[in-house]
């Protein structure tokens, strides 16, 4: 076996990610995408504004006492939307100052130079603008709980947090904004059903289920306050 071959091709390879992709037999390839569609759908709900959208979106379904309307896929849909418009300042600088760069590196580099930017260079800068969105929208307490798990002092500069220790934080800290939310919308409908309850009970319609008569009053008014718009209104407003 030719060591220096096989070094050789190896080094090849590190240098043109495409080359080694197209070398690979198709089913490596079909797992090798798919594989990076997972760590996308985990990079989009883990460092981006999707996560507090999506809880927030179903904590307004139950509360409605809709079930499945609307559906898993209409709420998916509006999530990632939501997302994307949120998220859009972040992806207009990545885009700038990463993707822009390093397409322009790679066509200015000859076929045996080293291109001037790239692909480290680009996940560094992607990384440092999810960075600042993330901690611009995570509590300093909850920082401090990872920072005392991992016991590792804190920087001097808040920037200066490592990723393993602000995506976790920036994970409980959206889970817990949107907790706080989904409650704030529970409390008006949840008057409403103490209300219908109490219509029943003192007409003597006790074994009528309560969600029967709640849930077009809920429905009502939330179409009379224009409920959708409040919502995304206020999820956007929500993140820094």
């Amino acid at each position: 076996m030719d060591f220096a071959l096989i070094a050789q091709t190896t080094a090849e390879a590190a240098s043109d990610p495409s080359q080694l992709f197209s070398d690979l037999a198709p089913p490596l390839q079909v797992a090798v995408l798919l594989g990076a569609l997972s760590f996308a759908t985990a990079m989009l709900v883990s460092v981006t504004a999707f996560t507090r959208i999506i809880i927030v979106l179903s904590f307004v379904r139950r509360a409605l006492s809709t079930q499945e309307i609307p559906p898993n896929q209409v709420m998916m849909g509006l999530s990632l939307f939501l997302t994307l418009f949120v998220m859009a300042p972040t992806f207009e600088k990545i885009h700038d100052n990463a993707v822009i760069p390093l397409l322009e590196a790679q066509e200015a580099a000859g076929p045996e130079e080293e291109p001037t930017f790239g692909f480290v260079d680009a996940w560094k800068i992607a990384s440092e603008e999810l960075k600042v969105f993330m901690l611009k929208n995570t509590r300093t307490n909850d920082l401090g709980l990872f920072f005392e798990l991992s016991e590792t002092p804190p920087p001097s500069q808040r920037m200066d947090t490592p990723l393993k220790i602000a995506v976790p934080a920036f994970i409980i800290s959206e889970l817990k904004t949107a907790f706080i939310m989904g409650f704030c919308i529970y409390i008006p409908f949840l008057l409403i059903d103490l209300v219908i309850s109490t219509i029943l009970m003192a007409l003597g319609m006790m074994m009528m289920p309560p969600v029967v008569v709640s849930t077009p009053c809920k429905l009502l008014l939330f179409v009379l306050v224009d409920g959708w718009q409040l919502i995304s209104k206020a999820l956007v407003a929500s993140f820094a």
